[in-house]
């Protein structure tokens, strides 16, 4: 599941007529080089969720599930939409966006945000396979602290259990990267398919189930960033250092 649904409020005027996960990197919408790396590791059943200018996605898209040549990881894709802009009038923040969508997915399925940019990342179905056989609820990739985060999000111990930290704790602490394995139990105090469209955070989904031991994580050390200003989003498109991957 690709997280797509939010405003994007930040990233203004550049989201007011552009949902932010179709805003370009390198001459390709953020979103784009979500769905070839999951291709690239045979995920290619995609669910989407949308809320503000959601109609641009399934629109973006559409010519994408055209035949094209076999070696084009595009031509595989399946993807499925979840509309809380249109079903509820609103995003319905992270929780409440999978929960919606849980009909949809499997009982262990990815996801990740939109508007992250994360060009080396491989999704391994070894990692699915070690996470299902696991017994948690949820694995995370967490990176270095980027400056706009300084003080992180959560601790990780040497056994690769995130760690919900106290306020006052002096350990080190990382940033969710956004990429995550779920298992659809974690989800199960809210009501399933999310019928009434409740709003609901991530975060206190993941603490609860990190102070039962119930989530796994482990540091992702490669280029990571959250394209959460114009300033960010300009800095990635002036880079020269860089090399695409082999789609």
């Amino acid at each position: 599941m690709i997280l797509a649904a939010g405003r994007g409020e930040r990233m203004r005027p550049l989201t007011d007529s552009t949902p932010k996960p179709l805003l370009k990197v390198r001459g390709k919408p953020l979103i784009e080089w979500h769905t070839e790396a999951l291709a690239r590791g045979g995920f290619t059943d995609l669910v989407i969720n949308t809320a503000w200018l959601g109609q641009q996605l399934p629109a973006h898209f559409s010519s994408l599930l055209c035949p094209r040549p076999a070696q084009d990881t595009r031509s595989v894709l399946s993807i499925s939409y979840s509309h809380e802009g249109r079903d509820f009038g609103d995003a319905l923040e992270t929780a409440g966006g999978i929960a919606r969508a849980l009909p949809l997915l499997g009982d262990v399925f990815w996801v990740l945000a939109g508007d992250v940019f994360v060009p080396d990342f491989e999704f391994l179905q070894s990692a699915v396979d070690r996470f299902a056989a696991s017994g948690k609820l949820a694995h995370l990739w967490l990176v270095p602290n980027p400056a706009h985060n300084p003080k992180g999000d959560f601790g990780l111990d040497a056994n690769g259990l995130a760690l919900n930290l106290p306020a006052d704790s002096s350990a080190p602490r990382f940033t969710f990267s956004t990429i995550g394995l779920y298992r659809k139990a974690l989800f199960n105090d809210l009501p399933f398919g999310n019928p009434q469209g409740l709003k609901a955070p991530l975060a206190p989904l993941l603490r609860s189930a990190m102070d039962n031991q119930q989530v796994s994580a482990e540091l992702y050390t490669g280029a990571w960033t959250d394209v959460g200003t114009p300033a960010r989003l300009d800095e990635l498109n002036q880079t020269t250092n860089w090399n695409a991957p082999t789609t």
